[in-house]
């Protein structure tokens, strides 16, 4: 690869972040943001730059994770410049007023609507794994909602965090957005400042420091984290499939992918043609070997290198695929580990590294004890199998997403919601729920003059008992059900629907509600002879 001159990474000054975030706090009280088109605009901006600065991204990302060419513009690049044109095409469907379902009829009348608001001054703090495509997504539904925003890149990753600076203050409204780069200090700084909401993809641990910072000021959190993500491989499996998806899926940016699989729960009458499979798969991936490959990544830094390192060191498992190691060059081959123990340290700690731990179950039951007893909430499940045993897997678990026969896919589609439960993580974004995330519901009603003599029941004083009787007539709502929970039904619209599932001929179903409505015309009809006679 060509070597390209890149901007240099500058902490940001501690002193300068309060006037910072004052700037655009002053800019978001002057409404500056509002308009859609200055939102599109903007959006339009930011996808220029991205294009022209993709030489630059593309030396980033190697100098930071030697990424390959391929998965800088398929995880990185092309992600971003997707969800962009995505935003700026949906965006006035996105802030359309939304009249609220299953109005009362009387509710109606005061032409209740959900206004789509900004929430304001936002703080979006991005992680070092994919370091574009996670700290612009979220940006771009935080511009696309109106808000003005601080992004912190990571520090881990500075060439890309300096890259990434450089198409803010090329292509956006440096009034309305900023960067601050910086490691601890400059964050801390940052988290001292008062926010209309937070969003942090990053550890559990660094979460917990930015909620304790966050509940001074009330400021809500959105918390993207990790997961010791299950995979389950049921002995009904496509197990060569399985294998080529979750090897996949491990290696994948060195397995520095808070979504991938942290460990492997197999039947154990598949695990011994699973590892050959995964064998298999190792050799097509990379015919010459991982090191040499330049398709795989490596460890962002010595730090994780020691950590993953570590992990393999304590196991009791045996390794029966890879295992090299070079801390000179941040490497990690691909390792396979078999394991019987469901407490060692590869299961039990997420490894954001490219080890895949194999441990043998009886059968899907155990599979899904397992997976619970050692993280209840993960960010991701992968269940391999019949549609009957996937499903069986989907009922007893809980996890951010899920995906079926395939490793990590669902968190990929641009437009489905992403995010965690529990201790993997609160809140979702990508696509319209970026925007949603960003974004403050109002509810809004008008209530027209000539409804006083309607309202007037609400006012003091109550000592006439017909005013409460006349509410409870206007608000109260009718049980459809007795006292032994037994449903009832209405039977004028039993006939209307002719009770819904009966009729299964749709030429029978509207010949019945023609006569319903014939006969009904009649008797009114009738019913209005009959007064003009009195």
């Amino acid at each position: 690869m060509a070597l390209f001159e890149l901007p240099p990474f500058k902490h940001t000054l501690i002193d300068d972040i309060p006037s910072i975030v004052s700037r655009l706090r002053k800019t978001y009280s002057s409404q500056k943001t509002r308009p859609a088109e200055y939102r599109i605009r903007q959006l339009r901006q930011l996808y220029w730059a991205m294009v022209d600065n993709e030489k630059e991204l593309l030396e980033a990302l190697d100098r930071d994770l030697r990424k390959s060419t391929f998965e800088t513009y398929a995880a990185e690049i092309n992600f971003i410049t997707n969800e962009i044109i995505f935003a700026t095409q949906s965006l006035h469907q996105w802030m359309k007023d939304e009249t609220p379902a299953d109005i009362a009829l009387m509710d109606k009348l005061l032409t209740p609507k959900i206004r789509k608001d900004p929430l304001g001054v936002v703080l979006i703090t991005g992680p070092f794994n994919f370091p574009v495509h996670l700290s612009f997504s979220p940006m771009i539904g935080a511009i696309a909602a109106g808000n003005t925003v601080v992004l912190k890149p990571s520090e881990q990753c500075p060439n890309s965090a300096a890259v990434m600076q450089k198409i803010m203050e090329t292509a956006l409204d440096q009034d309305c957005y900023a960067c601050v780069q910086g490691a601890v200090p400059e964050t801390t700084a940052l988290l001292d400042q008062h926010w209309d909401k937070i969003f942090f993809t990053g550890s559990a641990r660094t979460a917990r420091i930015v909620a304790q910072a966050a509940i001074k000021n009330l400021t809500p959190v959105a918390l993207e984290l990790g997961g010791r993500n299950p995979a389950i491989v049921s002995k009904h499996a496509n197990i060569r499939l399985a294998a080529r998806r979750l090897l996949w899926s491990k290696t994948m940016n060195a397995g520095q992918v808070c979504m991938s699989q942290n460990y492997i729960l197999a039947d154990r009458v598949v695990v011994p043609d699973l590892i050959q499979e995964l064998r298999v798969a190792m050799k097509e991936f990379f015919p010459g070997g991982a090191k040499k490959s330049a398709d795989f990544s490596r460890i962002v830094n010595i730090n994780s290198f020691n950590r993953i390192k570590k992990m393999l060191d304590e196991s009791s498992g045996k390794v029966v695929i890879g295992g090299a190691l070079d801390a000179e060059e941040l490497f990690i081959e691909p390792t396979v580990i078999e394991v019987t123990d469901p407490r060692d340290s590869v299961l039990v700690e997420e490894s954001f590294g490219p080890l895949l731990p194999i441990l043998p179950v009886d059968n899907l039951d155990h599979a899904i004890s397992t997976a619970n007893e050692i993280h209840e909430t993960p960010l991701g499940i992968y269940a391999f199998g019949t549609l009957a045993e996937t499903d069986k897997v989907l009922a007893g678990t809980r996890s951010g997403g899920a995906s079926i026969n395939d490793g990590l896919f669902h968190g990929i589609i641009p437009n489905l919601p992403f995010g965690g439960v529990g201790d993997s993580g609160s809140g979702s974004y990508r696509g319209r729920a970026s925007f949603d995330c960003f974004t403050h519901r109002r509810s809004i009603i008008h209530t027209p003059s000539w409804m006083e003599p309607m309202l007037a029941l609400r006012y003091p004083p109550f000592t006439n008992t017909t005013k409460l009787h006349r509410y409870n007539r206007m608000t109260l709502l009718k049980p459809d059900f007795d006292r032994n929970n037994n449903q009832k039904i209405n039977i004028f619209w039993y006939l209307l629907t002719l009770g819904s599932g009966t009729a299964k001929s749709g030429a029978f179903r509207a010949t019945m509600l023609a006569a319903v409505a014939f006969l009904l015309k009649r008797y009114t009809c009738g019913e209005l002879r009959l007064r003009r006679i009195q």
